[in-house]
């Protein structure tokens, strides 16, 4: 039987190489990763993922995990001012048998392009429509989510606020949901005040890093207002532990929230790599849900958090649809 809208059409993905019925999605879901970037802002070319030089690997990688874990789809957040490479996208996806799903918006201020100087809200939500609706550059690829659009502190800046309020608007018009930034944590709350002032409903809505925010009550907050809580950055043990991780994770749950919860390794530099010696890709997989499991956690609850919240999160589907 197939999965609908309430206006009787199938629930499908926007994927770097077309649209993609989410009956078709089997396997887990990396709810925020990076393929292809450029942050580098010190010359030192270690916060990049290169077409050119890392591509292979990070096929490689996406590859094996489709083998071993039946690897079904990557949700891709680098947008503009991120190195975003749409091509290269479709690319990856092709050989190594697995959807991805591209981004637009903008990230938070230090990386901001020249595009947001001087740029009111209405302009920005119709550069993002036009990418949305007429495709990436002239690849032809249209953006299946926003994000990650960002932010840093408790309170967003004002290009920020620009940026977050275009971006749920575009949401709006679109039908696509927003994966933010929050820096560390920080700002969420007011990230989840800002879209949903927009019109933008809290289940379009996903927030981001919040394993590194210590603070089960923002974290019980955000899902109770109905927004999805983003562990996303699963593996970065220099920002924060996994067990600590697992902690907020295993709280989260138990207040009755697993339906809101979004899980991801936030691979975002070519250091990160297995084959570079880093956790890689697959580290969500391969490490942190056996933890999870041991902990108690059953597979239906681990199919709900890697598989069914992701789907529902970027289609908007209801717990019942998917």
């Amino acid at each position: 039987m197939s999965t609908t809208t309430p206006h009787g059409t199938p629930h499908t993905l926007r994927t770097v190489t077309g649209p993609l019925a989410v009956e078709a999605v089997q396997g887990p879901v990396l709810s925020h990763e990076h393929l292809v970037l450029d942050l580098d802002k010190k010359g030192d070319r270690a916060a990049v993922l290169e077409a050119g030089t890392h591509g292979a690997a990070v096929t490689a990688e996406l590859a094996a995990l489709r083998q071993e874990f039946g690897l079904s789809v990557v949700i891709e957040l680098t947008c503009r001012g991120m190195g975003r490479d749409a091509g290269a996208l479709r690319r990856i996806s092709r050989e190594a048998n697995v959807a991805v799903v591209a981004a637009t918006g903008w990230y938070y201020e230090p990386f901001h392009p020249d595009d947001l100087d001087g740029a009111g809200v209405e302009q920005l939500t119709e550069t993002l429509v036009r990418e949305i609706d007429g495709g990436i550059g002239a690849t032809g690829i249209t953006p299946g989510v926003l994000g990650e659009v960002g932010s840093h502190g408790d309170t967003p800046s004002e290009p920020e606020t620009r940026a977050l309020r275009a971006a749920a608007r575009a949401a709006v018009t679109t039908g696509l949901s927003v994966s933010t930034h929050a820096q560390l944590g920080h700002g969420g709350p007011a990230q989840l005040a800002l879209l949903t002032g927009e019109g933008l409903p809290p289940h379009r809505i996903a927030i981001g890093h919040q394993d590194l925010l210590d603070d089960p009550a923002v974290h019980r907050d955000l899902a109770a207002a109905g927004a999805y809580v983003a562990f996303d950055t699963v593996g970065k043990e220099s920002y924060q532990s996994d067990d600590v991780r697992l902690r907020l994770l295993l709280a989260l749950i138990e207040a009755g929230h697993a339906d809101r919860a979004l899980l991801s390794c936030d691979i975002s530099r070519h250091g990160y790599l297995a084959t570079e010696g880093g956790q890689g890709y697959g580290h969500l997989l391969r490490s942190f849900l056996p933890k999870v499991r041991a902990a108690g956690v059953d597979e239906d609850l681990i199919d709900l958090m890697t598989r069914r919240n992701p789907l529902r999160f970027l289609t908007g589907a209801s717990v019942e649809e998917i």
